[in-house]
C-alpha cells in the first residue's frame, strides 16, 4: 500500500493514493461502529432501489461473490445476477442489519420480502459476510439465504425504510 504524508498538499495526498482512478467509497476501513453501521445502511438504501448498476458500483471491479449457489465475479456478473434476481424477486424491499465488524470486515444479517409472478409473497432471512478493500470498495460477498412463503397479510417490510426506523434492529420473526 502506498504511503502518504500529511506534508503534502490535499490534492496532491488525492493523486498520490487515487491516481489509479479509483475514487475512494466512504467510510473506509478499518470500521468503527459509527462507520460500520453507515457502511450497512448505505447497501440497504442502494439495493432498495433496484437498479443492477448503483447497487454494483458498490463492489470492486474484481469483487467476488457466493449468493446462495451462485458464484459471481466482477462488476459485470455482478450487475446480471441483479437484474436476474429482481425480475422474479417482484416488489423486493429489504433490510439490514449490523451483526459484527472488525477491520475491513463487517457480518450483517437481513430480511427481505419479495413476491414471485405468481404472487406468492416470501421472506427471505440471510446473513452476509463483507471483506472491503482500502478505497471502501466490497470486494468479497457471501450470503447465505432461506426463503420462507408468508401470505400477503404478513409482510412487514414495505419499501425503503423510513427514517425514522434506521439504525432499528429486525425482528427475528
Amino acid at each position: 500500500m502506498l504511503r502518504v504524508t500529511a506534508a503534502l498538499p490535499g490534492i496532491q495526498r488525492f493523486k498520490a493514493r487515487y491516481g489509479r482512478g479509483v475514487t475512494p467509497r466512504p467510510p473506509l476501513p478499518p470500521f468503527t461502529e459509527e462507520t460500520a453501521r453507515q457502511k450497512v445502511q448505505a447497501a440497504e438504501d442502494a439495493w432498495n432501489t433496484r437498479d443492477p448498476e448503483r447497487v454494483a458500483g458498490a463492489y470492486s471491479e474484481d469483487s467476488v461473490w457466493r449468493n446462495r449457489g451462485e458464484f459471481v465475479t466482477g462488476r459485470a456478473q455482478i450487475t446480471e445476477f441483479l437484474r436476474r434476481k429482481w425480475a422474479r424477486e417482484l416488489d423486493y424491499a429489504l433490510r439490514k442489519d449490523l451483526w459484527s465488524f472488525g477491520g475491513n470486515r463487517i457480518a450483517v444479517r437481513f430480511q427481505y420480502e419479495s413476491r414471485d409472478a405468481a404472487g406468492q409473497w416470501f421472506r427471505s432471512y440471510g446473513n452476509e459476510l463483507w471483506e472491503f478493500d482500502a478505497d471502501g470498495y466490497m470486494m468479497r460477498r457471501e450470503a447465505s439465504i432461506n426463503d420462507v412463503p408468508i401470505a400477503e397479510t404478513d409482510r412487514r417490510i414495505f419499501g425503503p425504510r423510513p427514517e425514522a426506523e434506521r439504525g432499528q434492529s429486525i425482528p427475528l420473526r
